[in-house]
């Protein structure tokens, strides 16, 4: 059943402020040798409609064939593959000082409990969801907590606040849109510790877009809960990736393409030009899902 989406939502931002919520900057997104690698990192996403493969015809001579793949649809549980190890974030033989950039907690934050698979039986694109978060020296950061939040496919965030320790900035219907499902549910929230190699690993799905906003998925990292922050910002996809899925998904396709793309200028968090450093890296994995990646780079 298709949920309806609460057109206040713009207004609502407006009144909040957040036209020019985007901090002052300490740094940009990644571990790179420059900011191209954030760019770079969407462009994965291009490759993952076909595999190329070698096929041999009755004359045994060899060509190359192109065989599309097709993005999964369902739960989490179509997530077969384990997690990529962490030359996954090597991007770069260079480690420059390029820290992390704030941006805003939002409205729509609730305070979580540590899970991996942050689905909570919600379908859609189904999503690895892979962070590491570092130094100013490129060292990875054992111990420090990595808090993820994000809508469902329809733009609607969950609401059940029964289980949080923080509800002091959640703004409830707004956030929830008045879903009775949504207001009892607490999917696509999770907080983990990252490892020694500062790594965390979420379980999701590729999030929907509501009105006056790209997409996006919200994270903050800190030392321990209710903590000060070392970050608090959010990430967005390239425009080109967010249409292909919201055009070209049977789960996403019913609503089409996102009212506010980066290029428009006009979302309310993510600033009009160099948006390309807060995009996630996005590549296809061989199942079908989708797999997000980034360095989160704080000052320590």
């Amino acid at each position: 059943m298709k949920r309806k989406i609460d057109t206040t939502r713009r207004k609502l931002l407006a009144k909040m402020g957040m036209a020019a919520v985007y901090m002052p900057l300490i740094g940009l997104l990644g571990c790179n040798e420059d900011s191209q690698s954030s760019s770079e990192s969407t462009t994965d996403s291009q490759a993952s409609d076909d595999e190329t493969s070698n096929v041999t015809d009755a004359d045994g001579d060899t060509t190359d064939s192109t065989t599309t793949i097709e993005w999964a649809a369902g739960g989490t549980d179509l997530i077969t593959l384990d997690y990529p190890d962490d030359s996954l974030f090597e991007t770069a033989g260079i480690c420059s000082l390029l820290l992390t950039e704030r941006t805003t907690e939002g409205p729509c934050y609730l305070g979580v409990n540590a899970q991996e698979d942050i689905a909570d039986g919600e379908t859609g694109l189904p999503m690895m969801l892979c962070l590491q978060v570092i130094d100013q020296n490129c060292n990875p950061l054992e111990g420090y907590l990595v808090e993820v939040w994000h809508c469902n496919r329809e733009g609607i965030y969950s609401g059940d606040e029964s289980q949080s320790d923080d509800t002091s900035t959640f703004a409830g219907s707004f956030c929830t849109a008045n879903d009775q499902e949504a207001e009892n549910s607490t999917w696509f929230r999770g907080e983990l510790t990252t490892d020694s190699n500062g790594r965390v690993n979420f379980k999701s799905c590729f999030p929907g877009w509501y009105g006056g906003r790209t997409i996006h998925i919200h994270f903050r990292v800190r030392l321990e809960y209710g903590g000060a922050d070392y970050i608090v910002s959010q990430f967005c996809f390239d425009d080109d990736f967010c249409a292909e899925i919201c055009t070209g998904h049977r789960l996403y396709s019913d609503r089409g393409v996102q009212d506010t793309p980066l290029s428009s200028g006009s979302d309310t968090v993510f600033p009009s030009v160099d948006y390309e450093n807060y995009l996630l890296n996005t590549a296809q994995n061989e199942d079908g899902t989708l797999l997000g990646y980034k360095r989160i780079m704080i000052e320590v």
